[in-house]
């Protein structure tokens, strides 16, 4: 958590400024300075390439005779490997940036490495290439740090009040009190109970009643209302909200900025007929979409089952002298519409792990866990057979995490709408998974259910492409559990 004074401070700085950028529009800023910045460590790697060269010196002819088309299309390659720092949160944080400049090299370097010694000798510019991952990764954290300094300050946040100091306001105020560096500058709350009005929530007052908005609006250059009201509104508060969208000011939904700013869907805060009312409507995925993503599961299936034949004898041998027999793992698990089929795991439990027969989750630092399992998982490559239930379609590269009946039919008692996340097929990765990790108990289990409720609603090509990039990135740190 900040530092009340390192608060105090932010808030001082304040200014009404009539510029202030929403995500989407920091989210252009970013891109369009990545291209420029990419294109011109594109022009360093064409100077440092033919400055190599004997017999061309850097010029039209050397870009003419020596360059194919495929190299000025590595700036729109390395847009995509950092794709996760157009996350407003993580393109604020310096150790996020280079963390993610860091992986989006060494990635296209073993992509590279890959081509080069596949293809003929002398057919790829190593030279070229080294130089812009050099030039592209310091000239993106250069450029990034840059983008933290100016367009994070205070005069480019919005001014936002939230409506409604109750349960949906109060919890939107905690999630901006850990945020750090603030998504916005909320000003305050307003609530019709006389008993709340001046009192303070984290730090933050209730300045008012509905009345007052318009006056409090005007006064402190607000920018945007978030209505956290869950139950009816009134008559007079509809018209306030109203004549504020007629005013020019944006007016938002709790539920929506939750899930804007953490990426989750708030199960806790919605109402027991949200399934059919808004979900629903809003999981729907065009046939593009499919029959893109079963492509994607299938190729990289095929990759993942030619990773497991070539690991294997080496997993198998290492399995054996720790634990002996078995080396697989097969065990029932839950796809899409509650059907169920036989995932396959490398083992990396002791064997009789639940000798009780009663179902116990995967936690953190497991007792259960062999001295070789314990190096499988942190690798992940006791997923890797997994790839066999992609490839015939029990689950896809991208989805919730795939769990047992037992536990489905235990959880969907203790947690809201726990059954929804088979509403598709369960992945090999997840949104749940590479932002939360292993959990254990009903409430741990609750706020992964947020991000698989996230992602189902939101699952499109580039979100599917981008937890595939984090994945790759948490196998490369070693980050597994």
């Amino acid at each position: 958590m900040v530092e009340t004074d390192e608060i105090d401070t932010y808030r001082a700085m304040q200014r009404p400024v009539r510029w202030r950028l929403r995500p989407e529009e920091r989210r252009v800023v970013l891109l369009i300075g990545d291209l420029v910045i990419n294109y011109f460590a594109l022009f360093l790697a064409l100077y440092f390439w033919a400055s190599s060269d004997h017999w061309l010196s850097f010029s039209i002819q050397f870009v003419k005779e020596r360059t194919d088309y495929w190299f000025y299309l590595l700036p729109l390659f390395w847009v995509l490997l950092i794709i996760e720092l157009y996350d407003e949160r993580a393109a604020s944080r310096r150790s996020e940036i280079v963390r993610g400049v860091a992986i989006a090299a060494v990635i296209s370097l073993g992509l590279y490495f890959m081509l080069y010694f596949s293809s003929s000798p002398r057919s790829l510019p190593r030279r070229g290439v080294a130089g812009f991952i050099i030039a592209a990764s310091l000239l993106t954290i250069l450029w990034r740090l840059i983008y933290i300094r100016i367009f994070t300050a205070p005069m480019f946040m919005r001014r936002v009040l939230i409506i409604g100091a109750g349960r949906g306001g109060t919890t939107l105020v905690h999630v901006v009190k850990e945020i750090w560096p603030q998504p916005f500058f909320l000003v305050g709350l307003i609530d019709d109970c006389k008993d709340k009005i001046g009192a303070q929530i984290d730090g933050y007052t209730v300045l008012g009643d509905s009345q007052k908005v318009l006056s409090i609006i005007e006064k402190e250059h607000i920018t945007d209302l978030i209505c956290a009201i869950s139950g009816e509104m009134s008559p007079e508060l509809f018209q306030m909200l109203l004549s504020a969208e007629e005013r020019g000011i944006e007016v938002t939904t709790m539920p929506v900025i939750y899930e804007e700013l953490l990426r989750r869907v708030p199960i806790f805060l919605l109402q027991s007929d949200w399934i059919l009312r808004s979900f629903l409507d809003q999981t729907h995925t065009g046939g593009f979409y499919e029959m893109t993503k079963r492509l994607m599961d299938i190729a990289g299936g095929l990759f993942g089952v030619i990773c497991t034949i070539i690991l294997f004898p080496f997993i198998a041998l290492a399995t054996l002298i720790d634990t002996g027999l078995p080396i697989f793992y097969l065990q029932n698990r839950l796809t899409r519409n509650g059907k169920i089929y036989r995932i396959i795991k490398f083992r990396t439990m002791c064997k009789d792990a639940e000798k009780d027969g009663k179902a116990r989750p995967a936690s953190e630092n497991d007792s259960r866990v062999t001295r070789v399992g314990r190096v499988l998982r942190k690798s992940h490559l006791d997923e890797l057979p997994q790839f066999i239930n992609v490839m015939v379609g029990d689950m896809s590269l991208v989805g919730p995490r795939a769990e047992r009946p037992e536990i489905i039919e235990e959880l969907q008692n203790k947690v809201p709408f726990y059954r929804a996340r088979l509403l598709v097929k369960p992945g090999l990765t997840g949104w749940a998974q590479i932002n939360y990790g292993y959990a254990s108990g009903a409430e741990a289990n609750a706020v992964k259910l947020e991000y698989d409720l996230y992602y189902i609603k939101h699952r499109n090509i580039l979100l599917d492409f981008t937890i595939i990039l984090r994945t790759l990135g948490t196998v490369v740190g070693f980050r597994g559990q």
